[in-house]
């Protein structure tokens, strides 16, 4: 029995884990934004953090980059983005403790579909 109980708290654990890594966030970019390698228009994109890279979507556009999803010690009450002049560095995700930290690509992997 309680190797039932603690199988099943493994699984519900893991399935929490999963479903944190392929969450999909939205934001709104105010200007136009580069983020590695890839410059991101003004708008509003839906963000999914897979593996270390992220996925932009905007519309029928779709922008890959490399990136990562870090836990910050405090949740953040609103996304905030934070940058460096007009460089995308990070995505505070409002109301939880993920942060998603854009990475250089230098020269790999960002691509516009």
């Amino acid at each position: 029995m309680k190797l039932g109980k603690l199988s099943l708290g493994f699984a519900t654990v893991a399935l929490g884990i999963a479903c944190a890594a392929s969450s999909t966030y939205k934001i709104t970019l105010p200007s136009d934004t580069w983020a590695g390698d890839t410059q991101l228009k003004a708008g509003n994109y839906k963000v999914t953090v897979e593996g270390s890279q992220a996925t932009f979507v905007s519309g029928k556009q779709k922008f890959e980059v490399p990136a990562t999803v870090e836990q910050n010690t405090r949740k953040s009450s609103d996304t905030l983005l934070e940058t460096s002049g007009t460089k995308l560095q990070a995505i505070d995700i409002g109301g939880s403790t993920v942060k998603i930290v854009i990475k250089d690509s230098k020269g790999a992997g960002a691509k516009a579909q």
